[in-house]
């Protein structure tokens, strides 16, 4: 029974065995990729794993779609689905764009942001202008803590389209411990 089932299925059998290597190739690839990336400009691990996860969703969506292609899922049928779904998902990702926005920033101040955690920086904001530490960089915003020790959080979104000003590099080791925060 196994046995027939196999040699009814055999081709797409082993193109998944294919499939699901590659796939497993690529993941590794990219996560190697940015490691790499993450310790040349001395990122922060929180950083990295975020873009891990980003890498991770990327993949999955490449290996369902080739993974129904294998199965026989029709072209057609795919990117009916597909493009529903991806109507859906613009709607709703339109009605939270700013979500979206800073998901973006945070991803491409992953790759090219010059300032790193514990940096004092200045970001000169018209209506609020604001001098502190870089604490952390989250997927959302950056953690920033004021010289009167307020913690700050700022828009990822925000601090792409302010200019910055580096006060001082690695200002965080001269920084006065206050304790738990």
């Amino acid at each position: 029974m196994l046995e027939t089932l196999f040699f009814q299925y055999e081709s797409q059998i082993i193109w998944t065995a294919i499939v699901v290597f590659l796939i497993l190739l690529l993941r590794f690839t990219l996560k190697q990729s940015a490691k790499r990336i993450a310790k040349r400009d001395e990122l922060n691990f929180v950083r990295t794993r975020l873009i891990f996860k980003y890498i991770n969703v990327l993949v999955f969506f490449i290996a369902v779609f080739g993974l129904l292609l294998i199965w026989g899922v029709e072209i057609r049928e795919l990117a009916l689905v597909f493009s529903s779904v991806f109507a859906v998902l613009g709607l709703a990702l339109f009605a939270i764009w700013s979500v979206l926005s800073n998901i973006t920033s945070g991803i491409i101040m992953f790759f090219s942001f010059p300032y790193k955690l514990g940096d004092k920086i200045k970001i000169h904001d018209k209506d609020f202008p604001i001098e502190g530490i870089i604490e952390d960089i989250k997927a959302f915003q950056l953690h920033l803590r004021t010289d009167e020790d307020e913690l700050v959080t700022y828009p990822n979104n925000l601090i792409l389209q302010k200019p910055v000003t580096l006060l001082k590099k690695d200002a965080l080791l001269d920084k006065p411990d206050y304790g738990d925060r």
